[in-house]
């Protein structure tokens, strides 16, 4: 029997975003959890399930525990889960698999970190062997990434311009962005490099901040009262791995397998899509999951999101909230959430009628992808 539309977002919540000074992990998770529990309009005493993405910035054993203890919970499930960014989809498909399997009946979901006001070094880490030849941070796998891609497809600079001035447009108009300041081509091309390729405005901001989900069955929803609960469609999964010296190619990736395996159990198609939040750790990520997914064919990504197409009143609408060039760098549920308030009519930015949404969640540098489809 298909999972789709049987269960739901019942609530989202989410603190502050930008520097958070004296704000730790657990008290941001509190905070995004009790938010989320309002939202749905139920008690934590119906909550058996609290599953934690680990804070990136500071892995802590027993995290989830901690959590848990935190928000008064002593849940049936409970724990931590670390796959970068795209966690926080897989861990509500777990949770959906499991009520399902009659291990739970109504889940917390949350992720919390503060590497802005706290530290920030795992994001410039040295990265194996390869580190004796300058090969540190986060940002320079993805400028590898990136200038692989401007060779075999001639990709332009204006092409990741327009994922960042889109991102830049939608955060301008959102009042808890983290960045409120628009751009355009004149700006992106005067911000200084990071790593070449790579300019500033090609890569995500450092966030403080927690959000947190409640997912239950829609049967559930409608015992509990819920007011506002949006169906899930489809989710997917799938695993790069290799770091890139092993992968035979830098410019397609397993995120093509999540998204296929997403839209077979949501039973729609690309252009189904009404409104997409795709990650955006940096530009490159945004292009290459536009193709991975079958927006548009490998390679053409550059001419597919020219001329404001993926801006709100464009063919696509994307990361409508900002995403992670804008709202927030504490990454993947901030899509989410954004997701389920464009499902539910509530956006800052609505896309009218919209219908169909898809997110995208990413981890490591393009190593862990997860896809969500949700309907209206």
């Amino acid at each position: 029997m298909s999972l789709s539309a049987r269960y739901v977002i019942a609530g989202i919540g989410h603190t502050a975003f930008g520097k958070l000074q004296g704000s730790d992990t657990v008290s941001l998770n509190v905070e995004a959890c009790r938010r989320a529990l309002d939202d749905a309009g139920i008690e934590k005493s119906v909550v058996d399930a609290v599953l934690v993405k680990v804070p990136t910035s500071a892995h802590q054993f027993m995290y989830g525990q901690k959590v848990a203890e935190a928000l008064g919970i002593q849940p049936r499930i409970g724990g931590a889960w670390d796959q970068g960014g795209a966690a926080n989809i897989t861990l509500l498909s777990i949770a959906i698999m499991a009520i399902e399997a009659g291990q739970c009946e109504v889940a917390l979901i949350c992720y919390a970190d503060n590497p802005r006001s706290g530290n920030r070094a795992v994001y410039g880490r040295s990265r194996g062997e390869e580190a004796a030849y300058g090969w540190f941070s986060t940002a320079a796998g993805y400028a590898m990434i990136h200038r692989r891609h401007m060779i075999e497809y001639g990709t332009p600079q204006e092409a990741f311009a327009a994922v960042a001035i889109a991102s830049r447009r939608h955060g301008a108009a959102n009042p808890n962005a983290q960045l409120r300041s628009p751009l355009d081509i004149d700006g992106y091309m005067a911000s200084p490099w990071v790593v070449d390729p790579l300019r500033r405005d090609d890569c995500a901001l450092v966030s403080d901040g927690g959000a947190a989900l409640v997912v239950m069955s829609a049967k559930k929803a409608r015992e509990l009262g819920v007011a506002q609960p949006v169906p899930v469609l489809g989710f997917g999964h799938g695993q790069t791995s290799f770091e890139l010296p092993q992968r035979a190619c830098l410019t397609s990736t397993q995120a093509a397998r999540a998204a296929h395996t997403a839209f077979e159990m949501a039973g729609v198609k690309p252009q189904d899509v009404d409104v997409a939040q795709i990650y955006d750790c940096f530009t490159i990520t945004v292009l290459m999951t536009l193709e991975d997914y079958g927006f548009c064919a490998k390679g053409a990504a550059a001419r597919f999101v020219a001329d404001g197409a993926i801006e709100i009143g464009g063919k696509l609408p994307i990361n409508t909230s900002g995403g992670l060039l804008s709202e927030s760098g504490m990454p993947g549920l901030q899509l989410v959430m954004e997701g389920v308030r464009q499902m539910r009519g509530t956006a800052n930015l609505q896309v009218p009628g919209a219908k169909v949404c898809l997110v995208s969640n990413q981890g490591g540098t393009m190593h862990t992808h997860s896809t969500l489809i949700l309907g209206s």
